[in-house]
C-alpha cells in the first residue's frame, strides 16, 4: 500500500513523532509504538511471574513483520471525519487495539488454511514448530506449533480487548466502542465460518462469495473501523452514513483485488503463494464467474484441478488460462473499478474535512492499483 496523500496527523508525544494517520511508515511507527510498549510490558510481567515470555515476544515479532495498518488508519480517519482535528492518545490506542485483533484473525486464518507463509515469512504455527523441534518428532513439533499458534492467537484477542478497555476512553465512549467492536468481531467470525464451509466446493453461485466479502472484508476491514473512530468522536448521522457506504464499496473492491492477487499476484511482492486459493478450492467470485461462463472443456479443467491439494504450477497455469479465457478475470477487474467508483461517490453525500476526503480517495486509488 502506498502512502496516502493529504492525511491528518497523529499527535507527537509518547507514541512517536507526528505521523500521517493513513497508512504510511509514520502511521506504522505510531501504532507500532503503542503495540510495542504494550507487548513489552506483557513480556516483562511474564518474566517476573515465571510465565512464558515467548508469547508476547512472538506476537510483537509477528506485528513488526509487516502489514498495511489499514484498520487503525481508517479508525483514525473516522475520528478526524467527525472532529476535524487530530485524534487524542486514547483514540490512537483504540486504533492500535484493532491491529492486535487483526493479528488474532490472521494467526487463526493461517491455521485454518494450513498456510505456510505470511508476509513473506513462515506463518506463526510453522515458526513455532521449527523453533521447538529439538527433542521432538516432526509430528510432535507440528502439533506444538499448531497448538502454540492457536493459543497465541487467543492471547492476541484477549489483549486487544484489554488495550481497548485501558485506552482511557470516557464511559460513554467505551460503551460505544464495545458495541462497535462486538459487532465487528462477530461479523468477521461469521464470514470466516462461511469461508470454511464453502472452501473445497467452488461453483457458479455468486451469493456465497459476496456474503463472505461483506462479512470478512467490507464490514471488518472498512465499515467497522471507520465507524468506530467516527462514533467515538460523536459523528452526525450524515457522516456515519457516508462513511458506511464508502466502507462497504471500498471493502468489496479491496477483497476482489486481493482475490485476483491470490491467483495472479507475484509471491515476491504479495508475500504469499499464488496457488493456495486454487489448491484449496476457495469459493471466490473469480472462480464462481469462471464456472458460470466455462464451456465443457474449460469446466473439465476447473473440475480436474481446483481443490487438488497436490496442485503444481502446471495445473495452476491451466486454471489461470481458464480464468482469463472465460472473461472471469476481466469481469472481476471491472467490478473492482465499479466498486471503487461507488466508494468515491459515497463521499459526495456529506461534507468531510478536505484531508479526510483526500485520504479516502487516495486509499481507494491505491487499492485499485495495488500489487501487494
Amino acid at each position: 500500500m502506498t502512502g496516502l496523500p493529504g492525511l491528518p496527523t497523529v499527535p507527537a508525544g509518547p507514541i512517536g513523532s507526528t505521523a500521517p494517520a493513513g497508512g504510511g511508515a509514520a502511521l506504522r511507527r505510531a501504532v507500532g509504538a503503542v503495540l510495542g510498549e504494550f507487548l513489552r510490558g506483557k513480556a516483562e510481567a511474564a518474566l517476573r511471574e515465571g510465565l512464558p515470555e515467548e508469547v508476547p515476544l512472538v506476537l510483537e515479532d509477528f506485528l513488526r513483520a509487516g502489514g498495511k495498518r489499514v484498520r487503525p488508519a481508517l479508525c483514525l480517519l473516522g475520528w478526524y471525519a467527525a472532529q476535524g482535528r487530530e485524534p487524542e492518545q486514547p483514540i490512537v490506542r483504540v486504533a492500535a487495539s484493532l491491529e492486535l485483533f487483526h493479528a488474532f484473525a490472521l494467526i487463526h486464518d493461517d491455521l485454518m488454511d494450513h498456510s505456510a507463509t505470511r508476509r513473506g515469512r513462515p506463518t506463526l504455527h510453522r515458526l513455532l514448530a521449527a523453533r521447538h523441534q529439538t527433542g521432538r518428532t516432526p509430528v510432535a513439533a507440528e502439533r506444538l506449533g499448531t497448538g502454540g499458534a492457536l493459543l497465541a492467537g487467543d492471547v492476541a484477542l484477549a489483549w486487544s480487548a484489554e488495550l481497548l478497555h485501558t485506552a482511557g476512553l470516557t464511559p460513554l465512549q467505551l460503551t460505544a466502542a464495545l458495541q462497535r467492536t462486538d459487532a465487528m468481531r462477530t461479523q468477521v467470525m461469521y464470514g470466516q465460518y462461511l469461508d470454511l464451509l464453502s472452501t473445497g466446493h467452488p461453483g457458479p453461485d455468486t451469493d456465497i462469495p459476496w456474503k463472505i466479502i461483506r462479512c470478512k472484508t467490507a464490514g471488518y476491514t472498512f465499515v467497522h473501523p471507520l465507524l468506530l473512530g467516527a462514533e467515538l468522536a460523536g459523528a452526525t448521522p450524515g457522516v456515519t452514513t457516508a462513511l458506511a457506504a464508502y466502507g462497504r464499496a471500498a471493502g468489496e473492491a479491496f477483497q476482489l483485488r486481493d482475490d485476483l492477487l491470490g491467483v495472479f499476484g507475484r509471491p515476491d511482492r504479495t508475500g504469499k503463494p499464488n496457488a493456495d486459493d486454487l489448491r484449496e478450492g476457495k469459493h471466490t467470485l473469480l472462480l464462481a464467474l469462471a464456472y458460470q461462463r466455462a464451456d465443457t472443456a474449460q469446466r473439465a479443467v476447473l473440475d480436474r484441478y481446483l481443490g487438488d491439494p497436490g496442485l503444481d504450477e502446471e495445473g495452476a497455469s491451466h486454471l489461470r488460462q481458464v480464468l482469463v479465457a472465460t472473461g472471469a478475470y476481466d469481469a472481476v477487474q471491472q467490478t473492482v473499478q465499479e466498486r471503487s467508483r461507488a466508494a468515491i461517490r459515497a463521499l459526495t453525500h456529506t461534507s468531510l474535512p478536505t484531508a479526510v476526503h483526500g485520504a479516502l480517495v487516495g486509499l481507494t486509488a491505491a487499492m485499485t492499483a495495488r500489487t501487494t
